[in-house]
């Protein structure tokens, strides 16, 4: 049985307060009030399990889905000493049966926690780096383009978000059939030509040029949020914000278990609002696949609407599907007879052993026109400069991925 201990001698309302902290150097938007409401939850709810601490703490911290993943793993690094917790609750609630927790399995989001536990052994490091990057004559940037989005710290996350928002975002421009006035254009405007020489009384005849109108063919964006793809979409939301502040013509749809259109959102000028607003519009965010439920979704409502003038897709999925392999081919082949280009990026194709073995990324490669990594800020880079060309900078074949795993199967 707990001992019990005097009122006011404990120390939970103090480790909460370094447990804020620790959120809040992560990335989570926690402030003294956050921490105060906290301390008065953990109080009003006469918590006495580990169980019951954690929920707890995650309804006052987490405003967000996709802080999930850093509170949890902030949790189970700062309350990870055994016994700890039990006796921090035991001094606030003497009649609680502290029970042992069991140690998880590491989860993305790590490194960001480390360091806002760890800072000034983080710091210290970063300036080591520095240095050694100056002698290098590498600049940090350049080192920050080839690392992992899913290995990078707070600090170069949003660094990486600063440096997705300068991007060159040039793009593709399509002629159509309209003409527009052009004192350089190839075609003579025979109506304006009529109508300038009204203005001298037709004594004279100014000719006056027009050549074809372009417009920029619209982007449409189908994102997995699954809890393989959490991070990287986080990330690449911010790229598809740029890009819509950019071009305009951006269509964004988000899907786990289900299909969400989140472009109303991502039009907002500040990105941190925009992201806030998608993750309040998301129910499934970091929770499991269907990718061929949510596409059958897509091209029963949303094809005919967004799909028209030239439209290129971008599908960001590890293609790691839960459903059958047949209806997803369905789904694929008619999303791509609805579009001009099919562009799947794929965060798996980082690995330099990357096979086309799962059943879903076998579905799908057939109908694909480019397969393409995205893991990092120099492969955000080649996809701007992919989409830039129209088509003209293919990186391979995608059924190539499919040959080259037919010609490792055994003869039967």
């Amino acid at each position: 049985m707990t001992e019990s201990v005097p009122a006011g001698t404990g120390k939970l309302a103090e480790n909460i307060l370094y447990f804020g902290r620790v959120l809040r150097d992560a990335g989570l938007p926690v402030g003294p009030g956050s921490i105060l409401d906290a301390v008065r939850a953990v109080e009003a709810a006469a918590i006495g399990t580990r169980a019951d601490f954690h929920a707890t703490l995650h309804a006052v911290f987490v405003k967000k889905h996709e802080h999930t993943v850093i509170f949890d793993q902030a949790f189970q690094i700062f309350w990870r000493r055994r016994g700890l917790l039990d006796k921090l609750i035991a001094m606030m609630s003497p009649m609680a049966e502290p029970k042992a927790s069991e140690a998880s399995k590491p989860r993305a989001g790590a490194t960001r926690v480390s360091d806002a536990l760890f800072k000034k052994e983080s710091e210290k490091r970063e300036q080591e780096q520095v240095e050694l990057d100056y002698r290098l004559t590498t600049s940090a940037d350049e080192l920050l383009q080839k690392k992992d989005f899913a290995q990078m710290s707070a600090a170069e996350i949003a660094r990486a978000k600063a440096l997705i928002s300068r991007m060159d975002l040039t793009d593709d421009e399509m002629p159509t059939r309209r003409f527009v006035a052009d004192p350089r254009g190839a075609r003579i405007d025979p109506r304006r030509a009529f109508r300038r020489s009204l203005r001298a009384g037709g004594a004279s005849i100014e000719l006056a040029f027009r050549a074809r109108a372009t417009r920029k063919p619209p982007i449409v964006a189908i994102c997995d949020i699954s809890g393989s793809m959490s991070d990287y979409t986080r990330v690449f939301l911010h790229f598809l914000h740029a890009m819509t502040e950019a071009r305009g013509r951006v269509h964004t749809f988000l899907f786990g278990t289900r299909l969400t259109n989140v472009t109303r959102a991502l039009r907002h000028k500040d990105p941190d609002e925009a992201l806030a607003m998608c993750s309040a519009s998301v129910d499934d965010w970091s929770g499991g696949t269907r990718i061929a439920t949510s596409l059958h979704n897509f091209n029963r409502q949303w094809s005919r609407r967004v799909l028209g003038q030239g439209a290129s897709v971008l599908l960001f999925t590890d293609g790691l599907e839960r459903d059958g392999s047949a209806e997803l081919a369905r789904e694929m082949e008619r999303l791509k007879k609805s579009c001009r280009r099919l562009i799947w990026l794929n965060p798996l194709l980082r690995y330099d052993r990357f096979e086309a073995k799962a059943q879903g990324i076998r579905a799908m490669l057939p109908f694909v026109d480019e397969f393409r990594p995205v893991h990092n800020l120099a492969s955000i880079e080649d996809l701007v400069k992919a989409l830039a060309s129209g088509g003209e900078m293919k990186i391979t074949d995608p059924r190539a991925w499919l040959r080259a795993g037919e010609a490792r199967r055994p003869a039967a």
